[in-house]
C-alpha cells in the first residue's frame, strides 16, 4: 500500500504538467487563428483607408455622379442605402419578433407546427442571397406589383409591377429575416421565469404580459437582431439587382415605387463596367469607405438605443 502511494505521488506532478502541456496546442492555434484574421482584417482596411480618404470631401458626399462616373460624387447612392436599410429594418424586425414570441410564447417546442416552422427559418437561413433576389423579382414585383397595377390601377405602364426600392427592401427583409427570429428568440428565452409567473399571478392576461413584461425585457436581443440585420442587409448586392437598384440615377427616390442607387450596387458596377478602371479607382476606393463608415454608424446607433434600453432596466 505504501509502494502503491509513493509511485502515485512520484507521478502526479508528471500527470499535471501532461495535463498543462496538452492545453497549449489549442490555446496555440487559437490564438494564431485569431491573429490572422485580425491581421487580414486590419489589411483590408488600410487598404481601405490609403486609397480612399484622398477621395472623401463635401463634394464626393453631396454631388451626384457625373461624366459617366467619372467625377462627381455618390450622394444618390448614399441616401438609397440609408432609405433602404431603414426600410428593411421596419419591414423586417416586427415580423422576425412576432414569429419568435409565437414559437416562444404560443407554441410546444415539440409540436409538429413547431418543427415545420424552424425547419423552414432554417432553410431560410441558407438560401444564396442571389435567390431570394429572383424570388423578389418573381414574387413582389411580378405577382404582387402586376397584381395591384392589374386589378387595382388598371394601369397600362407598370406603376407598382417594376424593380422599386420598397420591392428591394421587402426582399432583404426576407434575407435577414432568420438572424432576427434567432437573437429575438435567444432574449426570450434569457427571461426569467418567475417575472412572467408574478404578472401572471397579478391578473395580467397573456397577451399584456407580452407587451408589457417580455417584449421590454427582450428589447437589447431585439436590438441585437437589428444590428445583425443592417450588417448584413447593408452590403448585399445580388438581391437587389433585380427588384430596384438603378446603374444611375440623376434624382432621389421619392417615392416607395422609384428605383434607387445603392452603395454596394454602385461599387459593382464601377468595378464591372467602367470603361477606365483606373480612372475610376479613386471614387471606387472612397465609395467602399464611405459604405463602411455608413455601416459601422447604423450599427453604433443601434448599439447604443439597446445600451440605453440595458442601462434603463438595470436602474429600474
Amino acid at each position: 500500500m505504501t509502494d502503491r502511494m509513493a509511485i502515485a505521488a512520484s507521478t502526479g506532478p508528471v500527470l499535471e504538467f501532461k495535463s498543462k502541456g496538452s492545453g497549449l496546442i489549442p490555446r496555440g492555434l487559437t490564438l494564431t487563428a485569431v491573429i490572422i484574421i485580425i491581421a487580414m482584417l486590419a489589411v483590408i482596411l488600410l487598404n481601405v483607408l490609403h486609397g480612399g480618404l484622398g477621395t472623401i470631401s463635401w463634394e464626393f458626399l453631396s454631388k451626384p455622379p457625373e461624366h459617366g462616373m467619372e467625377a462627381g460624387g455618390i450622394f444618390p447612392a448614399i441616401f438609397g442605402t440609408v432609405f433602404l436599410v431603414i426600410l428593411m429594418v421596419i419591414t423586417g424586425v416586427p415580423v422576425g419578433v412576432l414569429t419568435a414570441v409565437y414559437l416562444h410564447e404560443y407554441t410546444s417546442p415539440t409540436s409538429r407546427t413547431t418543427r415545420l416552422i424552424r425547419t423552414a427559418i432554417n432553410n431560410l437561413a441558407g438560401v444564396p442571397s442571389i435567390v431570394f433576389g429572383l424570388f423578389g423579382l418573381g414574387f413582389f414585383i411580378g405577382f404582387i406589383g402586376h397584381g395591384i397595377d392589374t386589378a387595382l390601377l388598371g394601369a397600362e405602364k407598370p406603376v407598382w409591377g417594376q424593380p422599386a426600392i420598397i420591392w428591394a427592401a421587402l426582399t432583404l427583409a426576407l434575407l435577414t429575416l432568420p438572424v432576427v427570429i434567432v437573437s429575438t428568440e435567444e432574449a426570450l428565452r434569457a427571461i426569467p421565469r418567475e417575472i412572467k409567473d408574478a404578472s401572471y399571478a397579478l391578473g395580467a392576461t397573456k397577451l399584456q404580459t407580452i407587451i408589457r413584461i417580455i417584449i421590454p425585457q427582450a428589447l437589447p436581443g431585439i436590438f441585437t437582431g437589428a444590428i445583425l440585420a443592417i450588417s448584413r442587409g447593408a452590403g448585399e448586392v445580388a438581391p437587389i439587382m433585380f427588384t430596384g437598384a438603378a446603374y444611375y440615377l440623376p434624382y432621389l427616390p421619392k417615392a416607395l415605387n422609384d428605383q434607387f442607387m445603392e452603395l454596394g450596387y454602385h461599387v459593382y458596377v464601377m468595378s464591372t463596367q467602367s470603361p477606365d478602371i483606373e480612372k475610376t479607382k479613386p471614387i471606387l476606393y472612397g465609395t467602399v469607405l464611405v459604405l463602411l463608415v455608413l455601416t459601422f454608424l447604423l450599427n453604433f446607433m443601434a448599439i447604443l438605443i439597446r445600451s440605453r434600453i440595458r442601462s434603463r432596466r438595470i436602474s429600474v
